[in-house]
This record gives C-alpha cells, structure tokens and sequence, in this order.
C-alpha cells in the first residue's frame, strides 16, 4: 500500500481524495491543509452559489502561456468532462442543474454542498486531514518524500513520509482563503519554474477620466470589446463603473483573455450601450431631438436612449458634437491600466508550465511529485471552467496513481 501526500486541501485536493477512494481504498492517503478547515476557497465559489463547472468545457476556453499546453489542456478537460464530474458528485449524493448559460450548480445552489460532499466522503473512507499545517519543505528521499510542516501553535517542525506527494495548493490569488502562493516554492526546491503570474476573473482598472460621474451605474447586458496586441475579444454582459474602472460579469469574463496583455500598456475596452441600435440611427435621433428641443442642454440630448448619466458623460466627452456622440455611444473606450490584483481575483493565470510534466501530471524532474488544479499554468474561463480543470486535473492524477502504484 503506498501513502499519499496531498498538499492542500482546497477543490483539487478534495476532488483528489475523493477519487483516490472512490470505489476501494488501496492506498494510505493524509491531506495537509494550511487552514483551519479545508474547502474554505470551494465554498465561497460563484458567490456562495457553487459554480462547479460548465456544459461547454469539452468546447474549449483554457489558456496557457505554452500554445501546447492549453491545448493539451482542452484533451484532459474532455477525458473527465462535466458529465463524469456530475456523475462523481451524484456518487457523493449531490445533485447538479445547469442554467440558461450552460453554468452548472448544486440543485441547493450552496457551494458549501460541495465541500460538505467531498468532506462527508473522505472521512467516511477514512483519509487523514491534517489542518492548520503549513508544509514548508519537502525533499526526495530514497524512493519517497520527506514532508516538513509546521502545525498551528506549534514553533517546532513536524515530518512525515510519502511515497507521492501531490501538490495541489493552489495559485496566488484570494489570499484571504490562504492560496498565497506557498506552493511555488514547494515546486521550485526540485527544479520547476514558475511562468509570470496575472491575476485572472477579477476587476480591471482603467483611465478615469470620462466615468468620474458613472460610479455605481451599470450598464445591463451591453457589449464589451477588448482590443490587445493578440487581437479582439467581444463577449456580451453586465458592465458597472466604479471609481477604479469598470467590474461586473463581462469584466471578470474578459479578465481571463486580456490580464496577461495588460503590462504592454496596450490594451483598450470598448463599451457598446446599444447593442441592437446601430450608430446611424442613433445619429438620426440627436438630429431629430436637437430640432424638436433647440433650446435643450446639448448633455441631455440622449435621454431615454441610454442612463442619463452616461448620457451626459457621453455628450461632454464628445464636446457636444452629435456625430462624435453616437459614434460613442457604440464605442466608448477605456484604456486598461491595471486589476485589483490578487486580492480580489478568482483565478491565478501562470503557474508551473505543462512541459515540466507528463501526460499524467507527474513531474518530469521527480519521480513520484504530481501536480493538480491551479498550480499548474492552466485557467479557464469564468464559469465553472477552473473547478472543472481541477477535477479533470485531480481524475488525471488519480488514475495515474492507481495504475502504477496498486499492487
């Protein structure tokens, strides 16, 4: 019987477990996870609703600085896609509906159903969960790992021994559920670079110039464009101004194609208000308004055709010019200067590249050291995309394990 380490016990550790035991127990399993209570990340997911995954994955929408890898990731995504993971969590008792977007939840719509679920499970088989330990080291030793950890309340190290170890501590951001990023270190001690970090689902800031009045408004099912070295990215949704930038669901939905483009210093957002109006009519109308109310304030010409006040900031913007008007009304820009940073993103974009591991997620530098979940350079899109990667990532894994490691 070998004994697992499972470095971390967020979505990917849990998945992990869950899977290592899911029809028999044939390994000696421990999960170290540095807070109080695993999962904690999990059950905050798709704002306390549990956005666990997409009926689209098997389509796409996973990125990778390696071209390869992001394609290798679409291949593991479709062995253990949103069906088998419904499938898995059916086996834990948890039922799983999809709305009209293709985004699947838990029918009791709480993402703590899932931690339960997996939690229920895992000790039901009889793995160790080990909270409040940090790992802070581990090293090759023979034909297994030693693990240096340290225990809450404790100043003196504590070991153990595996003969696999699974890091699956997550990326840099939401630091507040405690992925802080520990787990690069952990990977680099045997050899493994780390590929630049972004923050990714997570606000954009941008030039402030025009919005000053927009804080709060949102603008309701609009079009937001995204204008990069790489090319164009449109995708429809909600937009709200904010005395940063902008945020609301199409922002952190673009966030995950644009954030690593932010440090060219060129990336532009273009906001359409009116996605079912072209800008000739819009045109017509300011014509037409300006010759009914002649004595009207230029800067309220566009009542009724849009909120007043991103109808005033229009007009000013386009120092009262009708043309120029409309035309903004269709394209207003903003130029991308920065996110709110890790703090506030859901997802880290970079990690551990692909290339470093195997087609089972086994480090090519260490035998026996796996990789899961956010860890590694993959994400995905908002939507259930990157806890469907964690569970494709975590059945990868498993099945490796089985295969060459039960007697």
């Amino acid at each position: 019987m070998s004994k697992i380490a499972i470095i971390g016990g967020g979505a990917a550790g849990l998945m992990l477990a869950a899977n290592l035991c899911l029809d028999r127990v044939d390994h000696e399993i421990v999960v170290f996870e540095r807070g109080e209570r695993v999962g904690r990340k999990l059950s905050a997911t798709g704002n306390g609703q549990g956005n666990i995954t997409n009926l689209h994955v098997k389509d796409g929408g996973y990125f990778s600085s390696e071209p390869a890898a992001a394609a290798r990731a679409k291949e593991i995504v479709r062995a253990y896609d949103n069906t088998k993971l419904q499938a898995f969590f059916e086996k834990l008792g948890i039922i799983l509906t999809a709305d009209d977007r293709g985004r699947v939840y838990p029918a009791s719509r709480q993402a703590s159903s899932l931690t339960d679920g997996l939690r229920y499970y895992i000790q039901h088989k009889g793995i160790k969960t080990c909270t409040g330990s940090l790992v802070t080291g581990i090293e090759k030793r023979n034909e297994g790992f030693s693990i240096r950890y340290k225990k809450d309340g404790d100043s003196n190290d504590c070991y153990d021994y595996a003969d696999i170890v699974v890091l699956c501590t997550g990326g840099n951001a939401a630091k507040n559920f405690g992925t802080d990023g520990s787990g690069y270190p952990l990977a680099k001690s045997f050899g493994h670079t780390v590929t630049p970090l972004q923050p990714s689902l997570v606000q954009l800031k941008t030039n402030a110039d025009h919005i000053k009045t927009l804080k709060g408004i949102r603008v309701n099912d609009g079009v937001l464009t995204a204008r990069t070295p790489r090319g164009e990215h449109a995708l429809q949704g909600d937009i709200i101004f904010t005395d940063y930038g902008v945020s609301g669901d199409a922002v952190f939905r673009m966030s995950a194609f644009i954030v690593d483009q932010i440090p060219s210093g060129k990336v532009e957002l273009c906001i359409d208000f009116l996605r079912s109006t072209d800008e000739k009519t819009v045109l017509s109308l300011l014509k037409a308004k300006q010759n009914t109310y002649p004595n009207m304030e230029k800067t309220e010409l566009l009542f009724g055709v849009v909120n007043n006040q991103i109808g005033r900031a229009v007009m000013r913007r386009a120092g009262g010019d009708l043309t120029k008007a409309a035309s903004l009304v269709k394209r207003f820009t903003l130029t991308v200067t920065g996110s709110l940073g890790f703090d506030y993103a859901q997802v880290t974009k970079g990690g551990i590249p692909l290339s470093e591991t195997d087609e089972d997620l086994q480090s090519r530098l260490a035998e026996g050291l796996y990789f899961t979940g956010e860890i590694l350079d993959v994400d995905g899109e908002c939507g259930g995309y990157n806890l469907q990667w964690a569970f494709s990532s975590a059945c990868t894994v498993a099945a490796a394990i089985d295969k060459k490691y039960t007697k």
